[in-house]
Protein backbone atom coordinates (compact mmCIF):
# COMPACT_ATOMS: atom_id res chain seq x y z
CA UNK A 1 0.00 0.00 0.00
CA UNK A 2 1.18 3.02 -0.76
CA UNK A 3 1.94 5.29 2.41
CA UNK A 4 3.29 8.56 0.86
CA UNK A 5 4.53 10.29 -1.61
CA UNK A 6 7.13 13.34 -1.36
CA UNK A 7 7.89 15.44 -4.72
CA UNK A 8 10.34 18.16 -5.69
CA UNK A 9 10.67 20.48 -8.21
CA UNK A 10 8.57 18.17 -10.68
CA UNK A 11 6.62 21.03 -12.85
CA UNK A 12 4.29 22.89 -10.30
CA UNK A 13 4.97 20.64 -7.47
CA UNK A 14 7.51 22.49 -5.77
CA UNK A 15 7.56 21.12 -2.51
CA UNK A 16 4.73 18.18 -1.74
CA UNK A 17 4.25 15.62 0.92
CA UNK A 18 0.78 13.67 0.81
CA UNK A 19 -0.17 10.97 3.33
CA UNK A 20 -2.44 8.94 1.99
CA UNK A 21 -4.69 6.39 3.60
CA UNK A 22 -6.45 3.18 3.37
CA UNK A 23 -9.48 2.00 0.88
CA UNK A 24 -10.29 4.91 -1.23
CA UNK A 25 -8.62 8.16 -1.72
CA UNK A 26 -9.98 11.15 -3.49
CA UNK A 27 -7.82 13.46 -5.29
CA UNK A 28 -10.41 16.64 -6.24
CA UNK A 29 -9.48 20.02 -7.64
CA UNK A 30 -9.72 22.58 -10.55
CA UNK A 31 -9.57 21.77 -13.88
CA UNK A 32 -5.26 22.62 -14.01
CA UNK A 33 -4.67 22.60 -10.66
CA UNK A 34 -1.84 19.68 -11.06
CA UNK A 35 -4.08 16.76 -10.38
CA UNK A 36 -2.40 14.68 -13.09
CA UNK A 37 0.96 15.87 -12.82
CA UNK A 38 0.66 14.30 -9.49
CA UNK A 39 0.16 10.62 -10.64
CA UNK A 40 3.03 11.51 -12.82
CA UNK A 41 5.30 11.66 -9.95
CA UNK A 42 3.57 8.79 -9.34
CA UNK A 43 4.17 7.02 -12.58
CA UNK A 44 7.87 8.19 -12.12
CA UNK A 45 8.00 6.14 -8.72
CA UNK A 46 6.77 3.16 -10.72
CA UNK A 47 9.36 3.24 -13.75
CA UNK A 48 7.98 5.36 -16.05
CA UNK A 49 10.30 7.69 -18.27
CA UNK A 50 10.41 11.46 -17.47
CA UNK A 51 11.49 13.78 -19.73
CA UNK A 52 13.87 16.47 -18.05
CA UNK A 53 11.17 19.04 -19.52
CA UNK A 54 9.47 18.24 -16.10
CA UNK A 55 12.40 19.94 -14.12
CA UNK A 56 10.62 23.01 -12.69
CA UNK A 57 11.81 26.10 -13.51
CA UNK A 58 15.03 27.35 -12.38
CA UNK A 59 15.85 23.82 -10.98
CA UNK A 60 18.75 20.98 -11.78
CA UNK A 61 16.53 18.33 -10.92
CA UNK A 62 13.39 16.47 -9.65
CA UNK A 63 13.29 14.08 -6.68
CA UNK A 64 10.38 11.94 -5.78
CA UNK A 65 10.38 9.36 -2.84
CA UNK A 66 7.45 6.77 -2.05
CA UNK A 67 7.02 4.73 1.00
CA UNK A 68 5.22 1.70 0.80
CA UNK A 69 3.90 -0.99 3.50
CA UNK A 70 3.65 -4.52 2.63
CA UNK A 71 1.43 -5.69 5.12
CA UNK A 72 -0.40 -8.19 2.62
CA UNK A 73 2.10 -8.22 0.01
CA UNK A 74 1.67 -10.83 -2.81
CA UNK A 75 4.01 -14.02 -3.42
CA UNK A 76 4.50 -12.30 -6.77
CA UNK A 77 6.19 -9.66 -5.17
CA UNK A 78 7.74 -11.89 -2.18
CA UNK A 79 9.55 -13.19 -4.82
CA UNK A 80 10.62 -10.44 -7.07
CA UNK A 81 12.23 -8.91 -3.81
CA UNK A 82 13.92 -11.93 -2.92
CA UNK A 83 15.41 -12.25 -6.35
CA UNK A 84 16.87 -9.16 -6.03
CA UNK A 85 17.69 -9.16 -2.61
CA UNK A 86 16.33 -6.06 -1.88
CA UNK A 87 15.21 -6.61 1.89
CA UNK A 88 12.50 -4.45 3.34
CA UNK A 89 12.99 -2.94 6.44
CA UNK A 90 9.85 -3.23 9.12
CA UNK A 91 7.56 -4.19 6.04
CA UNK A 92 8.73 -0.82 4.59
CA UNK A 93 9.87 -0.28 0.90
CA UNK A 94 11.29 3.13 0.22
CA UNK A 95 11.64 4.02 -3.55
CA UNK A 96 13.31 7.08 -4.59
CA UNK A 97 13.53 8.87 -8.26
CA UNK A 98 16.16 11.48 -9.56
CA UNK A 99 15.89 12.93 -12.80
CA UNK A 100 19.27 15.51 -13.24
CA UNK A 101 18.46 18.43 -16.15
CA UNK A 102 21.29 16.59 -18.27
CA UNK A 103 19.11 13.45 -18.65
CA UNK A 104 20.56 10.64 -15.59
CA UNK A 105 18.62 9.24 -13.45
CA UNK A 106 19.19 8.38 -9.80
CA UNK A 107 16.92 5.03 -8.68
CA UNK A 108 16.95 3.95 -5.04
CA UNK A 109 15.33 1.27 -3.43
CA UNK A 110 15.79 0.85 0.48
CA UNK A 111 18.84 2.15 -0.50
CA UNK A 112 19.84 0.28 -3.16
CA UNK A 113 20.52 1.43 -7.02
CA UNK A 114 18.02 -0.33 -9.34
CA UNK A 115 17.78 0.10 -12.77
CA UNK A 116 14.83 1.91 -14.58
CA UNK A 117 13.98 -1.23 -15.81
CA UNK A 118 13.86 -3.08 -12.81
CA UNK A 119 11.82 -0.18 -11.33
CA UNK A 120 9.11 -0.86 -13.82
CA UNK A 121 9.44 -4.39 -12.82
CA UNK A 122 8.88 -3.66 -8.76
CA UNK A 123 6.09 -1.01 -9.82
CA UNK A 124 4.03 -3.28 -11.94
CA UNK A 125 3.82 -5.49 -8.02
CA UNK A 126 2.68 -1.95 -6.21
CA UNK A 127 0.42 0.01 -8.39
CA UNK A 128 -2.48 -0.89 -10.86
CA UNK A 129 -2.91 2.62 -12.76
CA UNK A 130 -5.90 2.90 -14.92
CA UNK A 131 -6.68 6.25 -16.50
CA UNK A 132 -9.19 7.09 -19.29
CA UNK A 133 -7.71 6.32 -21.93
CA UNK A 134 -7.01 2.95 -20.88
CA UNK A 135 -10.55 1.39 -22.00
CA UNK A 136 -9.24 1.80 -25.56
CA UNK A 137 -6.44 -0.92 -24.52
CA UNK A 138 -9.46 -3.78 -24.61
CA UNK A 139 -10.34 -2.96 -27.81
CA UNK A 140 -6.27 -4.78 -28.67
CA UNK A 141 -5.93 -8.08 -29.49
CA UNK A 142 -3.20 -8.58 -27.02
CA UNK A 143 -5.25 -6.90 -24.28
CA UNK A 144 -8.26 -9.57 -25.00
CA UNK A 145 -5.45 -12.69 -24.77
CA UNK A 146 -3.85 -11.37 -21.16
CA UNK A 147 -7.57 -10.47 -19.99
CA UNK A 148 -8.30 -14.72 -20.25
CA UNK A 149 -4.82 -15.50 -19.98
CA UNK A 150 -4.05 -13.96 -16.35
CA UNK A 151 -7.55 -14.59 -14.81
CA UNK A 152 -6.63 -18.44 -14.52
CA UNK A 153 -3.84 -20.29 -12.95
CA UNK A 154 -5.09 -23.22 -15.09
CA UNK A 155 -4.87 -21.00 -18.05
CA UNK A 156 -1.15 -19.61 -17.18
CA UNK A 157 0.37 -23.69 -16.69
CA UNK A 158 -1.47 -24.79 -20.16
CA UNK A 159 -0.25 -21.90 -21.59
CA UNK A 160 3.23 -22.41 -20.41
CA UNK A 161 3.46 -26.00 -21.31
CA UNK A 162 2.11 -25.18 -24.87
CA UNK A 163 4.80 -22.70 -25.75
CA UNK A 164 7.41 -25.20 -24.68
CA UNK A 165 5.89 -27.78 -27.05
CA UNK A 166 5.65 -24.93 -29.59
CA UNK A 167 9.14 -24.14 -29.19
CA UNK A 168 10.08 -27.28 -29.51
CA UNK A 169 7.84 -28.15 -32.94
CA UNK A 170 9.35 -24.66 -34.44
CA UNK A 171 13.27 -26.15 -33.78
CA UNK A 172 12.09 -29.05 -35.17
CA UNK A 173 11.05 -27.27 -38.43
CA UNK A 174 13.82 -25.33 -38.71
CA UNK A 175 16.02 -28.83 -38.45
CA UNK A 176 14.03 -30.21 -41.44
CA UNK A 177 13.66 -27.30 -43.42
CA UNK A 178 17.55 -26.54 -43.39
CA UNK A 179 18.05 -30.07 -43.98
CA UNK A 180 16.19 -30.08 -47.15
CA UNK A 181 17.95 -26.70 -48.18
CA UNK A 182 21.35 -28.28 -48.02
CA UNK A 183 20.29 -31.27 -49.98
CA UNK A 184 20.28 -29.25 -52.81
CA UNK A 185 23.94 -27.94 -52.76
CA UNK A 186 24.76 -31.75 -51.51
CA UNK A 187 25.40 -33.09 -55.71
CA UNK A 188 27.71 -30.90 -55.96
CA UNK A 189 29.27 -30.99 -52.14
CA UNK A 190 29.65 -34.50 -52.52
CA UNK A 191 32.12 -34.54 -55.81
CA UNK A 192 34.32 -32.27 -54.11
CA UNK A 193 34.59 -34.01 -50.78
CA UNK A 194 34.98 -36.96 -52.26
CA UNK A 195 37.49 -35.55 -54.57
CA UNK A 196 39.94 -34.29 -51.53
CA UNK A 197 39.21 -37.20 -49.61
CA UNK A 198 40.90 -39.25 -52.20
CA UNK A 199 43.49 -36.47 -53.09
CA UNK A 200 44.36 -37.06 -49.16
CA UNK A 201 44.57 -40.51 -49.06
CA UNK A 202 45.94 -41.23 -52.13
CA UNK A 203 49.58 -39.45 -50.58
CA UNK A 204 49.41 -42.10 -47.67
CA UNK A 205 50.67 -39.57 -44.91
CA UNK A 206 51.58 -40.85 -41.60
CA UNK A 207 51.30 -39.01 -38.19
CA UNK A 208 53.79 -36.34 -37.70
CA UNK A 209 55.36 -37.50 -41.57
CA UNK A 210 56.56 -33.75 -42.50
CA UNK A 211 58.15 -34.01 -38.70
CA UNK A 212 60.41 -36.90 -39.78
CA UNK A 213 60.92 -35.91 -43.15
CA UNK A 214 62.15 -32.99 -42.27
CA UNK A 215 64.56 -34.47 -39.52
CA UNK A 216 65.82 -36.75 -42.52
CA UNK A 217 66.39 -34.18 -45.42
CA UNK A 218 68.22 -32.12 -42.76
CA UNK A 219 70.84 -35.00 -41.90
CA UNK A 220 71.27 -36.09 -45.55
CA UNK A 221 71.79 -32.63 -46.58
CA UNK A 222 74.47 -32.46 -44.19
CA UNK A 223 75.77 -35.64 -44.51
CA UNK A 224 79.44 -34.88 -45.21
CA UNK A 225 79.77 -32.67 -42.70
CA UNK A 226 78.25 -34.94 -40.11
CA UNK A 227 81.22 -37.06 -41.64
CA UNK A 228 83.38 -34.96 -40.72
CA UNK A 229 82.56 -34.27 -37.18
CA UNK A 230 82.19 -37.68 -36.46
CA UNK A 231 85.76 -38.32 -37.74
CA UNK A 232 87.67 -35.59 -35.80
CA UNK A 233 85.46 -36.74 -32.93
CA UNK A 234 86.35 -40.45 -33.13
CA UNK A 235 90.42 -39.30 -33.77
CA UNK A 236 90.47 -37.54 -30.52
CA UNK A 237 88.75 -40.03 -28.78
CA UNK A 238 90.89 -43.01 -30.03
CA UNK A 239 94.27 -41.14 -31.02
CA UNK A 240 96.22 -40.91 -34.43
CA UNK A 241 94.05 -37.68 -35.26
CA UNK A 242 96.22 -33.47 -35.09
CA UNK A 243 96.94 -34.26 -31.79
CA UNK A 244 98.57 -37.85 -32.03
CA UNK A 245 97.17 -39.27 -28.41
CA UNK A 246 93.26 -39.91 -27.77
CA UNK A 247 91.48 -38.79 -24.63
CA UNK A 248 90.94 -42.43 -23.68
CA UNK A 249 94.61 -42.89 -24.34
CA UNK A 250 95.87 -40.52 -22.26
CA UNK A 251 92.86 -40.96 -19.42
CA UNK A 252 94.46 -44.85 -19.05
CA UNK A 253 97.65 -43.05 -18.57
CA UNK A 254 96.74 -41.31 -15.77
CA UNK A 255 94.27 -43.72 -14.28
CA UNK A 256 97.84 -46.07 -14.19
CA UNK A 257 99.34 -43.52 -12.90
CA UNK A 258 97.08 -42.91 -10.17
CA UNK A 259 96.71 -46.65 -9.25
CA UNK A 260 100.39 -46.81 -8.65
CA UNK A 261 100.28 -43.20 -6.53
CA UNK A 262 97.48 -45.06 -4.17
CA UNK A 263 100.04 -47.05 -2.75
CA UNK A 264 102.29 -44.39 -1.51
CA UNK A 265 99.98 -41.84 -0.91
CA UNK A 266 96.03 -41.97 -0.69
CA UNK A 267 95.54 -38.16 -0.93
CA UNK A 268 94.18 -38.62 -4.50
CA UNK A 269 91.66 -41.38 -3.90
CA UNK A 270 88.66 -39.40 -4.83
CA UNK A 271 90.10 -37.66 -8.08
CA UNK A 272 90.98 -41.56 -8.87
CA UNK A 273 87.42 -42.08 -8.49
CA UNK A 274 86.60 -39.37 -10.65
CA UNK A 275 89.12 -40.12 -13.40
CA UNK A 276 87.55 -43.94 -13.28
CA UNK A 277 84.35 -42.81 -13.86
CA UNK A 278 85.03 -40.39 -16.81
CA UNK A 279 86.98 -43.19 -18.16
CA UNK A 280 84.08 -45.40 -18.53
CA UNK A 281 81.55 -42.78 -19.65
CA UNK A 282 83.70 -41.48 -22.30
CA UNK A 283 84.60 -45.12 -23.83
CA UNK A 284 80.62 -45.27 -23.97
CA UNK A 285 80.72 -42.47 -25.21
CA UNK A 286 83.50 -43.10 -28.15
CA UNK A 287 80.91 -46.30 -28.96
CA UNK A 288 78.33 -44.29 -29.90
CA UNK A 289 80.26 -42.08 -32.04
CA UNK A 290 81.95 -45.63 -33.71
CA UNK A 291 78.27 -46.68 -34.07
CA UNK A 292 76.91 -43.27 -35.52
CA UNK A 293 80.28 -43.28 -38.24
CA UNK A 294 79.17 -46.84 -39.42
CA UNK A 295 75.54 -45.79 -40.10
CA UNK A 296 76.84 -42.53 -42.20
CA UNK A 297 75.02 -42.78 -45.74
CA UNK A 298 75.22 -39.91 -48.27
CA UNK A 299 72.49 -41.21 -50.55
CA UNK A 300 71.64 -38.03 -53.23
CA UNK A 301 69.35 -40.34 -54.23
CA UNK A 302 67.55 -41.26 -51.19
CA UNK A 303 67.68 -37.23 -50.41
CA UNK A 304 66.18 -36.26 -54.10
CA UNK A 305 63.15 -39.25 -53.21
CA UNK A 306 62.68 -37.40 -49.69
CA UNK A 307 62.77 -33.79 -50.60
CA UNK A 308 59.85 -34.90 -53.53
CA UNK A 309 57.78 -36.32 -50.62
CA UNK A 310 58.28 -33.10 -48.82
CA UNK A 311 56.72 -30.99 -51.77
CA UNK A 312 53.57 -33.12 -51.23
CA UNK A 313 52.92 -32.78 -48.12
CA UNK A 314 53.31 -29.47 -48.46
CA UNK A 315 51.20 -28.47 -51.17
CA UNK A 316 48.58 -30.84 -49.47
CA UNK A 317 49.29 -28.94 -46.09
CA UNK A 318 48.63 -25.49 -48.45
CA UNK A 319 45.56 -26.51 -48.93
CA UNK A 320 44.05 -28.55 -46.02
CA UNK A 321 46.05 -27.61 -43.53
CA UNK A 322 49.24 -26.70 -42.12
CA UNK A 323 51.09 -29.78 -40.89
CA UNK A 324 50.64 -33.63 -41.80
CA UNK A 325 48.46 -34.23 -38.90
CA UNK A 326 46.34 -31.15 -39.72
CA UNK A 327 45.36 -32.49 -42.98
CA UNK A 328 44.66 -35.85 -40.97
CA UNK A 329 42.09 -33.88 -39.11
CA UNK A 330 41.11 -32.66 -42.10
CA UNK A 331 40.50 -35.39 -43.48
CA UNK A 332 38.28 -37.05 -40.51
CA UNK A 333 35.91 -33.99 -40.72
CA UNK A 334 35.80 -34.59 -44.47
CA UNK A 335 34.82 -38.39 -43.80
CA UNK A 336 32.38 -37.15 -41.25
CA UNK A 337 30.74 -34.79 -43.32
CA UNK A 338 30.50 -37.57 -46.35
CA UNK A 339 28.81 -40.32 -43.89
CA UNK A 340 26.25 -37.15 -42.81
CA UNK A 341 25.68 -36.83 -46.36
CA UNK A 342 25.45 -40.27 -47.58
CA UNK A 343 23.15 -40.78 -44.48
CA UNK A 344 20.64 -37.83 -45.76
CA UNK A 345 17.51 -40.25 -46.12
CA UNK A 346 18.10 -41.40 -42.70
CA UNK A 347 18.58 -38.36 -41.47
CA UNK A 348 15.64 -36.50 -43.48
CA UNK A 349 13.40 -39.31 -42.38
CA UNK A 350 14.29 -39.04 -38.89
CA UNK A 351 14.09 -35.01 -39.24
CA UNK A 352 9.93 -35.45 -40.45
CA UNK A 353 9.29 -38.50 -37.93
CA UNK A 354 11.00 -36.04 -34.95
CA UNK A 355 9.11 -33.04 -36.82
CA UNK A 356 5.21 -34.82 -36.99
CA UNK A 357 5.57 -35.69 -33.27
CA UNK A 358 6.05 -32.09 -32.26
CA UNK A 359 3.47 -31.13 -34.79
CA UNK A 360 1.36 -33.74 -32.98
CA UNK A 361 2.50 -32.78 -29.29
CA UNK A 362 1.65 -28.97 -30.05
CA UNK A 363 -1.80 -29.89 -31.24
CA UNK A 364 -2.69 -32.01 -28.10
CA UNK A 365 -1.06 -28.93 -25.72
CA UNK A 366 -3.48 -26.69 -27.86
CA UNK A 367 -6.22 -28.53 -27.19
CA UNK A 368 -5.66 -28.30 -23.37
CA UNK A 369 -4.96 -24.31 -23.54
CA UNK A 370 -8.04 -24.01 -25.86
CA UNK A 371 -10.43 -25.94 -23.30
CA UNK A 372 -8.89 -23.96 -20.12
CA UNK A 373 -9.37 -20.62 -22.13
CA UNK A 374 -12.84 -21.46 -22.99
CA UNK A 375 -13.60 -22.05 -19.48
CA UNK A 376 -11.33 -19.27 -18.05
CA UNK A 377 -13.72 -16.80 -20.38
CA UNK A 378 -17.02 -18.59 -19.13
CA UNK A 379 -16.22 -17.67 -15.78
CA UNK A 380 -15.28 -13.92 -16.83
CA UNK A 381 -18.34 -13.79 -19.00
CA UNK A 382 -20.20 -14.12 -15.81
CA UNK A 383 -18.37 -12.04 -13.49
CA UNK A 384 -17.93 -9.33 -15.93
CA UNK A 385 -21.52 -9.40 -16.95
CA UNK A 386 -22.26 -9.38 -13.05
CA UNK A 387 -20.65 -5.96 -13.08
CA UNK A 388 -21.60 -4.72 -16.30
CA UNK A 389 -25.71 -5.21 -14.90
CA UNK A 390 -24.66 -3.10 -11.67
CA UNK A 391 -23.11 -0.39 -13.78
CA UNK A 392 -26.45 0.29 -15.48
CA UNK A 393 -26.73 -1.88 -17.99
CA UNK A 394 -29.28 -4.90 -17.32
CA UNK A 395 -29.95 -5.34 -20.94
CA UNK A 396 -26.29 -6.00 -21.96
CA UNK A 397 -25.07 -9.08 -23.31
CA UNK A 398 -21.07 -9.43 -22.51
CA UNK A 399 -19.51 -12.80 -23.14
CA UNK A 400 -15.78 -13.43 -24.57
CA UNK A 401 -15.78 -15.75 -27.47
CA UNK A 402 -13.13 -18.28 -27.96
CA UNK A 403 -12.82 -19.68 -31.18
CA UNK A 404 -9.88 -21.89 -33.53
CA UNK A 405 -7.51 -19.76 -35.35
CA UNK A 406 -5.37 -19.97 -38.80
CA UNK A 407 -2.74 -21.54 -37.34
CA UNK A 408 -0.40 -22.19 -34.24
CA UNK A 409 1.44 -19.29 -32.79
CA UNK A 410 2.98 -18.69 -29.48
CA UNK A 411 -0.07 -18.23 -27.49
CA UNK A 412 -1.76 -20.82 -28.71
CA UNK A 413 -4.41 -21.91 -31.74
CA UNK A 414 -7.35 -19.58 -30.69
CA UNK A 415 -8.64 -16.31 -31.38
CA UNK A 416 -10.34 -14.27 -28.27
CA UNK A 417 -12.54 -11.76 -28.99
CA UNK A 418 -14.48 -9.48 -26.49
CA UNK A 419 -18.40 -9.54 -27.78
CA UNK A 420 -21.17 -6.85 -26.60
CA UNK A 421 -24.80 -6.37 -27.31
CA UNK A 422 -26.20 -3.47 -25.64
CA UNK A 423 -29.97 -3.71 -26.36
CA UNK A 424 -32.20 -7.30 -26.27
CA UNK A 425 -32.30 -9.09 -29.43
CA UNK A 426 -29.16 -7.86 -31.15
CA UNK A 427 -26.79 -10.12 -31.58
CA UNK A 428 -23.47 -9.89 -29.51
CA UNK A 429 -20.84 -8.66 -31.60
CA UNK A 430 -16.99 -7.44 -31.68
CA UNK A 431 -16.31 -4.89 -28.56
CA UNK A 432 -14.74 -1.95 -31.34
CA UNK A 433 -17.66 -2.20 -33.58
CA UNK A 434 -21.07 -1.60 -31.24
CA UNK A 435 -19.65 -0.48 -27.79
CA UNK A 436 -20.05 3.36 -27.24
CA UNK A 437 -17.10 5.31 -25.25
CA UNK A 438 -19.31 5.55 -22.27
CA UNK A 439 -20.42 1.84 -22.62
CA UNK A 440 -16.46 0.95 -23.10
CA UNK A 441 -15.43 2.67 -20.07
CA UNK A 442 -18.01 1.27 -18.29
CA UNK A 443 -17.05 -1.93 -19.12
CA UNK A 444 -13.17 -1.84 -18.30
CA UNK A 445 -14.51 -0.64 -14.79
CA UNK A 446 -16.43 -4.10 -14.73
CA UNK A 447 -13.39 -5.81 -15.83
CA UNK A 448 -10.81 -3.57 -13.39
CA UNK A 449 -13.44 -4.24 -10.37
CA UNK A 450 -13.23 -8.01 -11.44
CA UNK A 451 -9.52 -7.96 -11.68
CA UNK A 452 -9.13 -6.49 -8.28
CA UNK A 453 -10.80 -9.37 -6.49
CA UNK A 454 -7.66 -11.20 -7.70
CA UNK A 455 -4.53 -12.34 -5.40
CA UNK A 456 -2.46 -11.68 -7.65
CA UNK A 457 -3.36 -8.19 -7.90
CA UNK A 458 -1.07 -4.97 -7.14
CA UNK A 459 -1.90 -3.48 -3.48
CA UNK A 460 -2.90 -0.20 -5.02
CA UNK A 461 -5.00 0.86 -8.26
CA UNK A 462 -5.05 4.20 -9.10
CA UNK A 463 -8.26 5.36 -11.35
CA UNK A 464 -7.27 8.90 -13.05
CA UNK A 465 -10.42 10.68 -14.40
CA UNK A 466 -12.29 7.80 -15.62
CA UNK A 467 -15.25 9.41 -15.40
CA UNK A 468 -15.09 12.08 -18.05
CA UNK A 469 -18.06 11.71 -19.81
CA UNK A 470 -20.98 10.29 -17.51
CA UNK A 471 -23.17 12.00 -15.01
CA UNK A 472 -26.36 10.94 -13.28
CA UNK A 473 -27.12 7.31 -12.43
CA UNK A 474 -24.27 6.13 -14.16
CA UNK A 475 -22.02 7.82 -12.25
CA UNK A 476 -23.47 6.93 -8.90
CA UNK A 477 -23.40 3.44 -9.92
CA UNK A 478 -19.35 4.25 -10.89
CA UNK A 479 -18.80 5.56 -7.66
CA UNK A 480 -20.13 2.49 -6.28
CA UNK A 481 -17.80 0.13 -8.41
CA UNK A 482 -14.72 1.82 -7.21
CA UNK A 483 -16.24 2.05 -3.83
CA UNK A 484 -16.64 -1.75 -3.98
CA UNK A 485 -12.67 -2.12 -5.43
CA UNK A 486 -11.73 0.11 -2.61
CA UNK A 487 -12.65 -2.44 0.11
CA UNK A 488 -9.93 -4.89 -0.94
CA UNK A 489 -7.22 -2.46 -2.05
CA UNK A 490 -5.96 0.77 -1.59
CA UNK A 491 -7.69 3.04 -4.44
CA UNK A 492 -6.22 6.55 -5.64
CA UNK A 493 -8.94 7.96 -7.85
CA UNK A 494 -8.97 11.66 -9.33
CA UNK A 495 -13.01 13.21 -10.22
CA UNK A 496 -14.67 15.52 -11.36
CA UNK A 497 -17.69 13.75 -9.83
CA UNK A 498 -19.55 14.78 -6.56
CA UNK A 499 -21.08 10.86 -6.50
CA UNK A 500 -17.42 9.40 -6.76
CA UNK A 501 -15.76 11.89 -4.65
CA UNK A 502 -18.44 11.25 -1.50
CA UNK A 503 -17.38 8.04 -1.36
CA UNK A 504 -14.17 9.32 -0.02
CA UNK A 505 -11.76 7.93 2.93
CA UNK A 506 -9.24 10.32 2.40
CA UNK A 507 -10.32 13.18 1.13
CA UNK A 508 -7.47 15.46 -0.75
CA UNK A 509 -8.16 18.83 -2.71
CA UNK A 510 -5.17 20.32 -4.94
CA UNK A 511 -5.13 24.01 -5.84
CA UNK A 512 -3.18 25.91 -7.93
CA UNK A 513 -1.48 29.37 -6.49
CA UNK A 514 0.64 32.05 -7.79
CA UNK A 515 3.52 33.24 -5.61
CA UNK A 516 5.69 35.48 -6.20
CA UNK A 517 4.75 35.61 -10.07
CA UNK A 518 5.39 31.69 -10.32
CA UNK A 519 2.47 29.16 -10.14
CA UNK A 520 2.75 26.58 -7.76
CA UNK A 521 0.66 23.37 -6.88
CA UNK A 522 -0.41 22.70 -3.29
CA UNK A 523 -2.61 19.31 -1.67
CA UNK A 524 -4.67 19.90 1.19
CA UNK A 525 -6.21 16.89 3.21
CA UNK A 526 -9.97 18.06 4.16
CA UNK A 527 -11.52 17.30 7.02
CA UNK A 528 -15.20 16.51 7.05
CA UNK A 529 -16.62 20.13 7.32
CA UNK A 530 -14.27 21.44 3.99
CA UNK A 531 -15.40 18.27 2.32
CA UNK A 532 -18.85 19.09 2.78
CA UNK A 533 -17.88 22.58 1.08
CA UNK A 534 -15.78 20.53 -1.76
CA UNK A 535 -18.46 18.41 -2.74
CA UNK A 536 -21.20 20.91 -2.72
CA UNK A 537 -19.17 22.75 -4.73
CA UNK A 538 -18.41 19.99 -7.31
CA UNK A 539 -22.34 19.38 -7.24
CA UNK A 540 -23.32 23.38 -7.71
CA UNK A 541 -20.57 25.87 -8.49
CA UNK A 542 -18.74 28.39 -7.20
CA UNK A 543 -22.34 29.43 -5.26
CA UNK A 544 -22.27 27.60 -2.22
CA UNK A 545 -25.94 28.02 -1.10
CA UNK A 546 -27.54 26.31 2.38
CA UNK A 547 -29.34 23.72 -0.21
CA UNK A 548 -26.24 22.84 -1.93
CA UNK A 549 -24.04 21.97 1.21
CA UNK A 550 -26.82 20.24 2.78
CA UNK A 551 -27.09 18.06 -0.76
CA UNK A 552 -23.49 17.42 -0.16
CA UNK A 553 -23.63 16.43 3.44
CA UNK A 554 -26.40 14.40 2.66
CA UNK A 555 -24.61 12.25 -0.21
CA UNK A 556 -21.64 11.82 2.45
CA UNK A 557 -24.10 10.47 4.78
CA UNK A 558 -25.80 8.04 1.76
CA UNK A 559 -22.12 7.36 0.71
CA UNK A 560 -21.35 6.21 4.15
CA UNK A 561 -24.15 3.65 4.69
CA UNK A 562 -23.51 2.38 1.23
CA UNK A 563 -19.60 1.95 1.95
CA UNK A 564 -20.66 0.16 5.26
CA UNK A 565 -22.85 -2.20 2.80
CA UNK A 566 -20.26 -3.00 0.49
CA UNK A 567 -17.75 -3.83 3.17
CA UNK A 568 -19.99 -6.59 4.48
CA UNK A 569 -19.88 -8.68 0.85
Amino acid sequence: MLKSLTVWNFALLKQVQVEFGDGLNILTGETGAGKSILIDALGAILGRRISSDAIRTGCDSLRVEAVFTLEDESEALKSFLDEQAIEPEDGTLIITRQILRTGRNNNLVNGCHVTLTLLKQLGAHLVDVYGQHDSLSLLKEDSQFRLVDESSADVQDALDVYQQAYRAWQQAKKDFDEKQQDSREYAQRLDMLRWQAQEIRAAQIQPHEDETLEAEIRKLSHAEKIASYISESHDIFEGGGKTGEGILTGLSRIRKNLEELSRYDDTLANAQKIIEDASISLQEASYEVRDYAENIEFNPARLDQLQSRADVLYRLGKKYGGSSDDVLAYLEKIDAELRAIENYDADIAELEKKLQEREEDVRGKANLLTRARKKAAKQLDKAVGEQITALGMPKAVFTIDVSPAERYQLRGADTIALLFSANPGETPKPLQKVASGGELSRIALAIKTVDSARDTAAGSMVFDEIDTGIGGRTAQMVAERIAQVAVRRQVLCITHLPQIACMADTHLYIAKTVEGGTAMTHVQPLSEHERIQEIARMASGADLTTAALGNAKEMISHARVKKQKLAKM
